[in-house]
């Protein structure tokens, strides 16, 4: 099959009105003019399928609104609608084992394994690649258990390092999150630093037994070929730490200096799409923009919002030195390396046909998206067959 007449985004430049032709799932012959008898593209946008790491959505999915739980064949399927029509083709779903009694059941780390496993089960019948990103709690030691069961059952497929204790890292402006809390939880702001003071000291852990969790789960992860990451890292001394501990993946650094740090130390930047999109961070952090500026963003993620990612990278192209080729790095090839996926997120022959065709005018839209070769979304633009 081949597809044609279109605008072809390659690792380091854009074929303009070429054909890419499909076999067997792989991407068989790249030409630099239409070819007839082609599905024809009409000069529409051919970029590698999204890769995106850090999707917080399943959460929001199973449980909609507090204490409201979802039947999970139900949440997982719309997911999966969702990051199809998002151009997302390989989807780590970021999943919580932390102690946050406050936040519901949803990140309490027995259900957690359950969703994690109930998703694996699943997963072969669903649209888009989907794999688990566990987000570790340094303070909750009591999920290194199940994690560890879930590593050795080969469940997990990338794990980040967090503390969401208020006071460092996403939360180290205090008077920002007690404004925040109160803000979103419809209480006075006495009411809210209460709250914040006591989880404060609900996760107090001594720097002995925080340091002897994260080695343990580091040394677990080196040992089961589980990608590292570490999360909001806010100063060169975290970001040495984590370096240290063999971390390939900076996620949402706080501050620009932490984040030319991890670069220098060869570690992956990863923001948010919303955030590049809107141009600033929601939580007052840094920038996706200035990182970018800065040259020290590698990945881009859909953190909670899919459909962030294209008009994201179209924005990104507007400033990046490479043009639209390196925006879509961004989604496509830098994560596919930081992740170790070495079949996908180029357009190259024997490269899997993981792709999206796209409308990128304005904000852009996703007009087909393609997994293997296989048509997992259309919205009837360009007519290769009926979506799965």
């Amino acid at each position: 099959m081949w597809l044609s007449d279109l605008n072809i985004v390659m690792f380091d430049r854009v074929i303009e009105r070429g054909s890419v032709k499909i076999e067997n799932g792989l991407i068989s012959e790249i030409s630099d003019k239409p070819v007839a008898g082609g599905f024809a593209g009409d000069g529409l946008t051919l970029m590698p399928g999204f890769i995106d790491m850090h999707g917080d959505m399943i959460e929001r999915e199973l449980e909609p609104r507090p204490r409201v739980d979802m039947p999970t064949e139900i949440a997982f399927r719309e997911l999966d609608r969702r990051l199809a029509g998002a151009g997302v083709i390989t989807a780590y779903a970021a999943v919580s084992f932390t102690s946050g009694a406050a936040d519901g059941q949803m990140r309490s780390f027995e259900h957690t394994g359950n969703v994690i496993r109930q998703l694996h089960a699943v997963r072969d019948q669903l649209r888009v690649d989907h794999r688990v990103h566990a987000r570790f709690d340094i303070t909750f030691e009591n999920a290194f258990s199940v994690i560890k069961t879930l590593i050795e059952d080969k469940a997990l497929d990338l794990v980040s390092l967090m503390d969401h204790t208020p006071g460092q890292g996403q939360y180290r402006n205090i008077e920002r999150h007690i404004s925040h809390v109160a803000h979103m939880r419809g209480i006075s702001r006495d009411e809210a630093q209460a709250l914040v003071e006591r989880k404060i000291e609900d996760r107090q852990q001594p720097a002995d037994v925080l340091a002897t969790t994260l080695h343990q789960i580091s040394e677990l992860c080196h040992a089961n070929k589980v990608i590292l990451a570490s999360h909001d890292d806010d100063t060169v001394e975290k970001v040495s730490l984590m370096h240290s501990l063999g971390v390939a993946i900076s996620e949402f650094p706080v501050d620009i200096v932490a984040a030319k740090e991890a670069h220098a130390c060869g570690l992956a930047n990863a923001m948010g799409a919303p955030n590049a999109l809107r141009g600033q961070s929601y939580s007052g952090n840094l920038s996706a923009r200035e990182a970018h500026s800065a040259g020290v963003l590698d990945i881009l993620a859909s953190d909670y919002h899919p459909s962030s990612i294209l008009p994201a990278i179209l924005i990104m192209a507007e400033t990046d030195p490479d043009g639209l080729s390196g925006s879509v790095r961004l989604a496509t090839s830098n994560p596919a390396k930081a992740l170790k996926l070495s079949d996908r997120g180029v357009i190259e022959v024997g490269k899997r046909a993981d792709l999206v065709i796209a409308e990128t005018s304005s904000m852009g839209h996703v007009v087909t998206s393609m997994r293997g070769g296989h048509v997992v979304y259309s919205d009837g633009l360009m007519q290769l067959g009926r979506a799965a």
